[in-house]
Protein backbone atom coordinates (compact mmCIF):
# COMPACT_ATOMS: atom_id res chain seq x y z
CA UNK A 1 0.00 0.00 0.00
CA UNK A 2 0.94 3.61 -0.40
CA UNK A 3 1.12 5.49 2.90
CA UNK A 4 0.61 9.19 3.49
CA UNK A 5 0.50 11.16 6.74
CA UNK A 6 -1.77 13.94 7.95
CA UNK A 7 1.29 16.08 8.74
CA UNK A 8 5.04 16.13 8.18
CA UNK A 9 5.52 16.10 11.95
CA UNK A 10 3.55 12.85 12.29
CA UNK A 11 5.53 11.32 9.40
CA UNK A 12 8.82 12.14 11.11
CA UNK A 13 7.61 10.77 14.46
CA UNK A 14 6.44 7.53 12.85
CA UNK A 15 9.40 6.96 10.53
CA UNK A 16 12.39 8.32 12.47
CA UNK A 17 13.48 5.91 15.20
CA UNK A 18 15.00 8.47 17.60
CA UNK A 19 12.09 10.93 17.30
CA UNK A 20 9.46 8.18 17.62
CA UNK A 21 11.15 6.62 20.65
CA UNK A 22 11.27 10.00 22.37
CA UNK A 23 7.67 10.95 21.53
CA UNK A 24 5.94 7.60 22.06
CA UNK A 25 8.32 5.52 24.15
CA UNK A 26 10.35 2.58 22.86
CA UNK A 27 7.65 -0.13 22.97
CA UNK A 28 4.96 1.95 21.29
CA UNK A 29 7.36 3.44 18.69
CA UNK A 30 8.50 -0.06 17.71
CA UNK A 31 4.86 -1.13 17.22
CA UNK A 32 4.18 1.94 15.09
CA UNK A 33 7.12 1.15 12.83
CA UNK A 34 6.04 -2.52 12.68
CA UNK A 35 2.48 -1.61 11.63
CA UNK A 36 3.80 0.78 8.98
CA UNK A 37 6.01 -1.99 7.57
CA UNK A 38 2.96 -4.27 7.48
CA UNK A 39 1.01 -1.61 5.55
CA UNK A 40 3.90 -1.11 3.11
CA UNK A 41 4.15 -4.85 2.45
CA UNK A 42 0.42 -5.35 1.91
CA UNK A 43 -1.06 -4.93 -1.59
CA UNK A 44 -4.37 -3.78 -0.06
CA UNK A 45 -6.08 -3.23 3.26
CA UNK A 46 -7.64 -6.67 2.89
CA UNK A 47 -4.19 -8.16 3.54
CA UNK A 48 -3.94 -6.59 7.01
CA UNK A 49 -5.18 -8.99 9.67
CA UNK A 50 -8.40 -8.29 11.50
CA UNK A 51 -7.19 -10.69 14.17
CA UNK A 52 -4.56 -9.92 16.82
CA UNK A 53 -1.99 -8.55 16.93
CA UNK A 54 -2.91 -5.78 14.40
CA UNK A 55 -6.67 -6.31 14.72
CA UNK A 56 -7.50 -3.86 11.95
CA UNK A 57 -11.04 -2.56 12.41
CA UNK A 58 -13.40 0.14 11.20
CA UNK A 59 -14.40 2.77 13.73
CA UNK A 60 -17.87 4.04 14.59
CA UNK A 61 -19.52 7.16 15.96
CA UNK A 62 -17.57 10.39 15.57
CA UNK A 63 -14.70 8.41 13.99
CA UNK A 64 -16.84 6.75 11.30
CA UNK A 65 -14.87 6.46 8.06
CA UNK A 66 -11.62 5.84 9.93
CA UNK A 67 -9.92 2.57 10.78
CA UNK A 68 -7.48 1.55 13.49
CA UNK A 69 -4.83 -1.03 14.27
CA UNK A 70 -3.71 -1.95 17.77
CA UNK A 71 -0.34 -0.72 18.99
CA UNK A 72 -0.28 -1.29 22.76
CA UNK A 73 -3.07 -1.68 25.31
CA UNK A 74 -5.59 1.05 24.35
CA UNK A 75 -3.29 2.94 21.97
CA UNK A 76 -4.30 2.81 18.29
CA UNK A 77 -2.86 3.95 14.97
CA UNK A 78 -5.78 5.76 13.28
CA UNK A 79 -5.96 6.01 9.49
CA UNK A 80 -8.40 6.22 6.59
CA UNK A 81 -8.58 5.38 2.91
CA UNK A 82 -6.67 7.87 0.77
CA UNK A 83 -8.68 7.59 -2.45
CA UNK A 84 -10.55 10.41 -4.19
CA UNK A 85 -13.66 8.29 -3.93
CA UNK A 86 -13.71 5.85 -1.00
CA UNK A 87 -14.03 2.33 -2.47
CA UNK A 88 -17.33 0.85 -1.33
CA UNK A 89 -19.00 -2.52 -1.75
CA UNK A 90 -22.46 -2.73 -3.32
CA UNK A 91 -23.76 -3.25 0.23
CA UNK A 92 -22.30 0.11 1.27
CA UNK A 93 -19.39 -1.11 3.37
CA UNK A 94 -15.74 -0.32 2.74
CA UNK A 95 -14.17 -2.45 -0.01
CA UNK A 96 -10.98 -3.48 1.82
CA UNK A 97 -9.58 -5.14 -1.33
CA UNK A 98 -9.73 -1.84 -3.25
CA UNK A 99 -8.01 0.25 -0.56
CA UNK A 100 -4.41 0.52 -1.77
CA UNK A 101 -3.55 3.91 -0.29
CA UNK A 102 -4.06 5.18 3.26
CA UNK A 103 -3.42 8.33 5.23
CA UNK A 104 -2.27 7.97 8.82
CA UNK A 105 -4.11 10.49 10.97
CA UNK A 106 -2.90 10.01 14.53
CA UNK A 107 -1.68 7.78 17.32
CA UNK A 108 -4.09 7.96 20.23
CA UNK A 109 -6.21 6.31 22.90
CA UNK A 110 -9.72 7.09 21.63
CA UNK A 111 -11.44 5.02 24.30
CA UNK A 112 -13.56 7.44 26.28
CA UNK A 113 -14.12 9.87 23.38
Amino acid sequence: MIIYYSSNKLKKLCETEALGNKAFGLKQAEKIRQRIKEFEAAPSLHDISRLPPPRCHELKGNRKGCLAVVLTDNIRLIFKSNHDSVPLLSTGGLDWRAVTSIIILEVTDYHGD
